[in-house]
């Protein structure tokens, strides 16, 4: 997706006025200015403060630096040396800034080639790309063509600037020697090369930090972690999982920051008081937001980011499976445990491919969601959730903004505003990728899009368009929708999400993740297509998300629930912190039963299972739903069991 020309105008003049502090800038704009977009690897030509033409670059695999030796691309200012290649043929090769008499025309090569026209650089930052050891003209630090263009468009080559032939022959025709170049660095904070010696993640055992030190040592860095549930001796299976990846797991003492500590990785959960980021600040070791980390793996491989109110640990999964069942080799980090990964023996959550596509889980709950700049990204629905739904628009618009391939969006009419120019999925005639001639069951749900047959093995219309998603993404990657289909179909789920439990006495037991409005009228909804009645079990998370969605929750239930279903609330869940607990979930009860529905306060865990057990019968679904929690599952197990036995 190519952004309109004066978005582009408005970035690359944004990135010109953040540079004029560094050593070598012009006093003013200057009349021609070529700029280097490292953080979206992207490259304008501005002409009397207008960008008159635009192209993908790729910059460097190992990042922006200047050290000789190092296969960075220098940063900062510099100007255009000399023009190299007037007239040679499209896929002339160059050596030494010579033509050799070859010309690639398209065969494979693994060799990383200088084709077609070459841009030398200049360098006009003392002792950043000019000087002893840094010097980027002695380093042969050129823009130019490459025989590696499925690359261009993200961070691959060994140092120069690569772009696709006819882009550069396209640069080189209006460029002139003596032109300022800036190469404009990431905004996002640089991190400890992850060579550089162990990372050690504070709070280990949360599924977004586990995610991020699993896909880190399974790439070979070296990583350890601390978490309070393993100090108390909980969670036993996780910490042997972690240790058979190599992730050593120390006690929450500070003692895991020792003089091989490269960076302490900390998530927003982590307070300052922990003895882990003590030690890191009195010993200088660099603390890093789990934010930038996951910022930097999006920006570093050539990735998906999947983010959305609803659906976004689904549709990661169902992307990385389709991927990985056509071959692709994919990565992944997300926040939901893939029972596919599970049965290989890992955590769940994570995984570590051959090839560099990587897929993510992009929450938006955090605010973290404006730092990365996918390949592709995926904008799956806007609802009020965590925040309101302006703050969290306003954070889509910098993800549309710093997408560099393809933008991929659902067709609801509130995602307008970021579908210019992007793919579009969904049921409305508009979408590019549609499903037609959907059919429903228990079990899952068929349709078609373009004339091939899906079926997938997820029950609800929300899945039909969790499924859409991924289809379209896969589609944005560049793979054939035919063979989509029988990877998406043994699609096996989320931990969580509409996971059934098990039966008993024709009862089914099913846990979700569902948390918000629209999620808990998804997991209703699904259930009533499963069952003859719902014995639905909430359990809300956090004081203040509580207290935010507490006229969501009474209409939701309210209006999804029928005369014969149940509801049954616990109190709210309360993980720590300083949060004022002000209420309690009986008293939104209250709200949802003087509307009309069959809801009542569970006082206790142990008085749920055995109101459940004596409640249930045969045709019923007991949904327990609700988020954070990780003894959730647990619990649901233990209402099956006491169904069990009678």
């Amino acid at each position: 997706m190519t952004p309109p020309a004066s978005a582009i105008t408005t970035r690359a003049l944004a990135l010109f006025e953040a540079a004029r502090a560094r050593p070598g800038a012009p006093a003013d704009l200057p009349g021609r200015l070529f700029v280097v977009d490292v953080e979206r690897q992207t490259a304008a030509l501005i002409v009397d403060g207008v960008a008159v033409a635009s192209w993908p670059v790729s910059t460097a695999l190992k990042g922006i630096g200047g050290e000789e030796n190092s296969f960075k691309t220098p940063p900062g200012w510099h100007r255009i040396d000399r023009k190299i290649g007037t007239g040679a043929a499209a896929g002339t090769v160059f050596s030494s800034r010579e033509p050799t008499g070859e010309r690639w025309q398209g065969e494979t090569c693994e060799s990383d080639l200088i084709l077609t026209r070459i841009l030398t650089l200049d360098g006009l930052e003392d002792g950043v790309n000019r000087g002893p050891g840094c010097d980027s003209r002695e380093r042969y630090i050129y823009i130019h063509g490459s025989n590696h263009e499925e690359h261009i468009g993200r961070p691959a080559s060994c140092g120069c600037v690569r772009m696709g032939n006819a882009d550069v022959t396209a640069l080189f025709d209006v460029a002139q020697e003596g032109d300022l170049i800036l190469i404009a660095p990431p905004e996002s904070r640089d991190i400890p090369e992850l060579s550089s010696g162990r990372f050690h993640y504070a709070g280990l055992g949360g599924s977004g930090m586990s995610a991020l030190a699993q896909f880190q040592a399974m790439k070979g860095g070296r990583v350890s972690g601390s978490d309070r549930a393993f100090d108390h001796g909980e969670r036993a299976a996780v910490r042997a999982q972690f240790e058979a990846l190599g992730i050593g797991v120390f006690p929450q003492d500070g003692s895991g920051i020792g003089e091989d500590c490269a960076a302490l990785v900390v998530s927003t959960a982590v307070e300052e008081t922990v003895p882990d980021f003590a030690a890191a600040k009195t010993r200088g070791v660099p603390i890093v937001h789990r934010s930038e980390m996951l910022a930097h793996f999006v920006g570093t491989y050539r990735s998906i980011a999947v983010t959305g109110t609803s659906g976004k640990s689904t549709v990661t999964g169902m992307t990385f499976e389709i991927l990985r069942g056509m071959g692709a080799d994919p990565s992944v980090i997300t926040g939901g445990d893939l029972p596919a990964l599970q049965a290989e023996g890992l955590i769940g959550n994570a995984f570590a491919g051959a090839s560099d596509l990587l897929v993510v889980e992009a929450d938006e709950s955090d605010g973290s969601l404006v730092r990365y700049a996918p390949s592709i990204g995926v904008i799956l629905n806007l609802q009020r959730d965590h925040k309101e739904m302006e703050d969290v628009a306003a954070m889509f618009a910098t993800l549309r903004a710093r997408t560099r391939e393809t933008l991929v969006v659902g067709d609801d009419a509130n995602l307008d505003p970021f579908a210019g120019g992007a793919m579009r999925f969904g049921l409305s005639e508009r979408a590019d990728i549609r499903a037609v001639n959907v059919q429903h069951s228990a079990d899952g749900a068929r349709f078609e899009v373009e004339g091939v047959a899906f079926a997938i093995p997820v029950p609800g219309l929300h899945n039909v368009t969790n499924a859409l998603a991924a289809i379209a993404a896969c589609r944005a990657a560049g793979l054939p929708l035919e063979g989509m289909a029988d990877p998406l179909a043994g699609f096996s789920g989320i931990g969580r999400r509409f996971q059934t439990i098990g039966c008993a006495s024709g009862i089914e037991v099913v846990d979700d993740f569902a948390h918000n409005a629209e999620k808990i009228a998804a997991a209703i909804r699904t259930a009533k297509l499963r069952g003859r009645r719902v014995l639905g079990i909430y359990q809300p998370h956090g004081y203040g998300p509580t207290r935010f969605l507490w006229q969501d929750f009474v209409r939701t239930f309210s209006s999804e629930l029928s005369a014969d279903d149940r509801l049954f609330m616990l109190e709210v869940f309360y993980a720590g912190g300083t949060a004022t607990r002000d209420f309690s979930a009986a008293d939104i009860v209250g709200e949802i039963a003087a509307a009309g529905t069959q809801a009542a306060f569970a006082p206790s865990r142990e008085w749920l299972i055995e109101a459940i057990a004596n409640e249930a019968r045969e045709g019923d679904v007991v949904l327990v739903m609700g988020a954070r929690d990780p003894s959730l599952t647990a619990f649901a197990r233990d209402i099956l069991s006491a169904i069990e036995r009678g």
